[in-house]
Order: structure tokens, then C-alpha cells, then sequence
């Protein structure tokens, strides 16, 4: 959806407001999502079954692992912040998502109160880039403490453990890159020291 160039604002604020309510007005066909990142409004399919496959693997096990905690895994929520909206494969946040509402009307949860985020990534430039580089950048922007990217595209497959945001320069000051076959360990936050191993990469 495009908007004539005379109607979209150009002022930072005012864009951010444009999109926050284009965003709440759309309709989104069935195994599609729609984020606001860095400006753009982007819509795109939820994956194909390998991707289901990995995030629903994740899901179970982490699902498991935090059993009995205050903190569980999501999978179809969004992530709100300052105006922006974004929906990751999976979401790891306290158990009662009450705790962490949204800035208005009940849209998803505030990005404070998220501990842990994981993209799979999909192929295709348009895909990688997104989950790699601006949602990375956005992530990063929000303070969400942990960012994971499992990643089929990149090599024979890696899983990318993103850590230390710094808001202002919109970076992750750490990055931890461990190749399928090897356990990639959560270091920190709810889901400390959960293996992300082959149980999960496999094909």
C-alpha cells in the first residue's frame, strides 16, 4: 500500500504518526504481518514450513525449559515501541503479559518488558536483510537485551546470539556466531544457559 507523495509527512514525528495509524488500520491477508521498520511500513508472508518447523521447535523447547518460571515463549505477538511495530518468530516475555502492556489499545506488548527475541531467517535479499541488518538495528534501538537469528542462508547455517544493545548507536555490542552442530548457549536473562542445538537446526 502507497500513499501519494503530497499526503505522507516528512517530519520524523509526524511520519511516525502516519505510519502508527496506517499500521493500526490494515488488514493483513491470512500468513501475512505487517511491521513499521526505520520508516516503512512492510508487509510480508510468515514463512514457508521450514521456517514453521524451526520456530516451532524453538517454541517447544524453550517452552519446556522455562516450565514452572515467570517468563514464557510467544509466537504471533507484536512488539510495540515509540510507534514502531515489529513481529518476531518468537518472543520470550513474563508469563503474565499484563505486566508489559502496550502504549494504547491492547495491540501487543511493550518492548521494555520483552527479555529475548528470535528471527528465523527466510531466504531471499529482501528477507536476510530485514531480520540481518534493520530489524537488528531497530532491536537494538528498542533495548531488547537479546536478539537471536536462526539462520539456514548464512554459511551451512548459523545460529547468531546478539547482545548488549546501545539504543543511541542502535547496535549489539556483542555477537556470538556458533555454526549448525554446534550448541549455541543463551548467556543471559530468563533463558540463560538453553542450548539451541542440533535438536532444533536440523533438517
Amino acid at each position: 500500500m502507497t500513499a501519494p507523495a503530497s499526503e505522507v509527512p516528512q517530519a520524523t514525528a509526524e511520519l511516525d504518526e502516519f505510519l502508527w495509524r496506517t499500521w493500526k488500520a490494515l488488514e493483513c491477508p491470512e500468513g501475512c504481518r505487517a511491521e513499521i521498520i526505520e520508516g516503512s511500513i512492510e508487509v510480508s508472508p510468515t514463512g514457508h514450513r521450514r521456517h514453521a518447523v524451526l520456530a516451532n521447535r524453538l517454541w517447544r523447547a524453550l517452552n519446556a525449559y522455562l516450565k514452572g518460571g515467570v517468563f514464557a515463549p510467544y509466537q504471533g505477538i507484536d512488539i510495540l515501541h515509540r510507534r514502531k511495530a515489529w513481529r518476531p518468530d518468537l518472543v520470550v516475555a513474563p508469563l503474565d503479559l499484563d505486566e508489559i502492556p502496550d502504549e494504547e489499545e491492547d495491540l501487543g506488548v511493550n518492548a521494555a518488558g520483552v527479555a529475548l527475541v528470535v528471527e528465523v531467517v527466510s531466504p531471499g535479499h529482501q528477507n536476510t536483510a530485514r531480520d540481518r541488518d534493520r530489524k537488528r538495528r531497530e532491536y537494538a534501538r528498542a533495548g531488547i537485551p537479546l536478539y537471536v537469528l536462526i539462520d539456514d542462508h548464512d554459511s551451512d547455517g548459523t545460529v547468531v546470539i546478539l547482545t548488549a544493545p546501545n539504543p543511541g548507536k542502535a547496535t549489539y555490542a556483542d555477537e556470538h556466531r556458533v555454526p549448525y552442530g554446534t550448541d549455541a548457549i543463551i548467556p543471559d536473562g530468563p533463558a540463560k544457559g538453553f542450548a539451541i542445538g542440533e535438536e532444533i537446526t536440523r533438517l
